[in-house]
């Protein structure tokens, strides 16, 4: 009966919003972005911009290549060869591809080169290695990001295959936008909309969801939070692939 409760109730989540500025030495906002090692889409949204300037449209289409190892052994993650070639000399993220993390082996390579094992109960137990249970309870094809020529040359002997971010770009007319005060987080009513409402909506954007309630709507009743305004176009872009922290540090200057 306690798994029937545990499967009624609604997943737990956190969300955390912090008021900061990239002027201010103390602000966060890089530490963050570095230390979230894997990152499959990143979309930003610029309201009153109708289209972007050469430097950023060249950084947005510029952020991979990015590569599928297929069949590698994980032991080639930690020959001498490997280390002194990719970690060494720099840092090398590289994740499992297509598992679940809850059912699923998986390997995550990180860029200060720690290797990060998720096994099944029965891998676990083979390996022999001393570890700890997981939040999680839990395809042999390894995502890598790392300089072209090395990777591509080193990785010669298995399936390797160069991909690149795909990029969507598009104009919105006429969007409806909530409005939100820096100084009250929490809102104020009828004067600003809670933080969390912000980041409702921008999911909602980014994800193409009609905002306007329409009573003959049966996919989404959602609409924009009050109070709101309406901004003549705005500028979306949305980047998906293997995305690295550094590649998103820079897109953060270039915005700012």
């Amino acid at each position: 009966m306690a798994t029937l409760r545990r499967l009624r109730e609604a997943p737990r989540h956190l969300l955390v919003c912090e008021k900061s500025n990239f002027g201010n030495h103390k602000s966060r906002h890089r530490h963050l972005v570095q230390t979230h090692y894997y990152n499959y889409r990143v979309s930003f949204l610029i309201p009153e911009c109708g289209i972007l300037s050469e430097e950023l449209k060249n950084l947005v289409m510029n952020t991979g290549p990015y590569y599928f190892v297929k069949n590698l052994p994980l032991h080639e993650l930690i020959t001498p060869e490997f280390i002194s070639t990719f970690i060494k000399k720099g840092s090398c993220y590289a994740l499992t591809y297509n598992t679940h993390i809850d059912e699923d082996n998986t390997v995550a390579l990180l860029p200060n080169g720690k290797l990060i094992l998720s096994l099944d109960k029965d891998t676990y137990e083979e390996t022999g290695l001393q570890g700890h249970p997981s939040q999680f309870s839990g395809r042999k094809i390894m995502k890598f990001s790392s300089e072209e020529s090395t990777m591509m040359s080193y990785f010669s002997k298995y399936q390797i295959q160069e991909h690149q971010p795909k990029v969507a770009l598009s104009t919105l007319r006429d969007l409806q936008c909530p409005v939100l005060q820096s100084s009250e987080l929490e809102g104020t009513p009828e004067v600003s909309c809670r933080a969390l409402e912000l980041f409702d909506w921008l999911g909602a954007v980014f994800s193409n969801v009609d905002l306007n309630n329409e009573p003959n709507n049966f996919i989404s009743t959602y609409c924009c939070p009050e109070p709101s305004t309406v901004v003549a176009k705005a500028y979306l872009c949305t980047i998906t692939g293997f995305i690295l922290p550094e590649k998103i540090c820079l897109l953060l200057e270039h915005l700012w």
